[in-house]
């Protein structure tokens, strides 16, 4: 049973590579974070180590096999997750894969293939990505590796060219709030709100279905960018000292105003009808602050923040990062 939301077209390719056995040795799943990568892989891994008799109904879900990858604890099935590094950052390191390249040049203990996910590959260090070629290029019998990463442009091309690429998709808001009510109970004020916020993401909807700080967190983030926004110079470069002691938060916290630019954007050119907002839950202090300022002013801070995501991905000084950032965005 692949009980996987939306990404129909992913879920039909796999089910019938199972069907027909014919199974590639690497598999690449990409898309944004939360959108379902790690979830299609761990579906697709018990697809293959299904148990059942009848191919057209593997994963069964509740033979030894499906129960045991479900669990993550099935002895063929292997997840490699990052490290957070001294800086904070996740990054796959060489040490990593040399001891996953051990396990997979041993035999299975039980399982028709020995499989490897590796979660967030995007993350690898060059030396890891480098050492990974090896089992690409020359993969040992029977294993089936799993790679789940944000983008292709982040891995090396000789590691695209390998694997059979699934480009995940957002999934739309009415999947989603659908998803949320039916298979998680979610009172539909709140998954209405969840689906918008959660930009195509069913995996963040629900976490934050579960745990209400995760929109606590949101309500102070857009709390941040409100006191930079009204605030002068000197306030704003004391936001940013404050803020870059946090380092480890800081993507999530551009991430969440990215969206915010995003909407007032489409708001002060009138497309809003034509994309659902994210903050639609602030739809009035949106407009109010498409009509603030012009266009440009509000596309530059939205082009600004996006910059600053990268630069801070490339190590970039955390505290002058956020100062250039707030010395572009609109003045009071």
């Amino acid at each position: 049973m692949w009980s996987i939301i939306g990404h129909d077209w992913a879920v039909d390719l796999l089910q019938a590579a199972v069907l027909h056995q014919r199974i590639g040795h690497a598999y690449l799943f990409t898309g944004p974070a939360q959108v379902g990568k790690a979830t299609l892989a761990r579906v697709f891994a018990q697809a293959l180590n299904c148990q059942s008799d009848y191919l057209n109904n593997r994963p069964c879900g509740v033979c030894r096999a499906c129960k045991l990858i479900a669990a993550g604890r099935h002895p063929d099935v292997r997840v490699l997750t990052p490290e957070l590094n001294s800086r904070g950052q996740p990054v796959i390191k060489i040490e990593q894969m040399r001891e996953l390249q051990k396990e997979l040049s041993l035999g299975t203990f039980e399982a028709r293939y020995k499989i490897a996910i590796l979660a967030d590959f995007d993350a690898a260090n060059a030396n890891a990505a480098n050492a990974f070629l090896k089992t690409l290029e020359e993969p040992p019998p029977n294993v089936v590796l799993l790679l789940t990463a944000t983008e292709t442009d982040a891995l090396l091309p000789t590691i695209n060219s390998r694997c059979r690429t699934f480009q995940l998709r957002p999934l739309t808001v009415p999947q989603v709030v659908e998803a949320l009510q039916n298979q998680w109970q979610v009172r539909p004020e709140l998954a209405n709100q969840l689906a918008h916020l959660a930009n195509g993401r069913l995996g963040w909807a629900v976490q934050a279905a579960q745990d209400e700080r995760l929109l606590n967190t949101r309500h102070e983030q857009l709390g941040w960018l409100q006191q930079a926004l009204d605030g002068r110079r000197p306030a704003r470069f004391e936001l940013a000292d404050k803020l870059s002691r946090q380092p480890e938060e800081l993507d999530t916290i551009l991430q969440t105003w990215l969206s915010w630019w995003r909407d007032v954007l489409l708001l002060a050119h009138g497309r809003s009808a034509d994309l659902p907002l994210i903050n639609a839950d602030q739809q009035a202090k949106l407009r109010q602050q498409a009509d603030k300022w012009t266009a440009d002013q509000i596309e530059t801070s939205l082009t600004q923040t996006q910059t600053a995501l990268w630069q801070l991905e490339r190590n970039a000084n955390v505290r002058l990062v956020l100062e250039n950032l707030f010395l572009i965005y609109p003045k009071p």
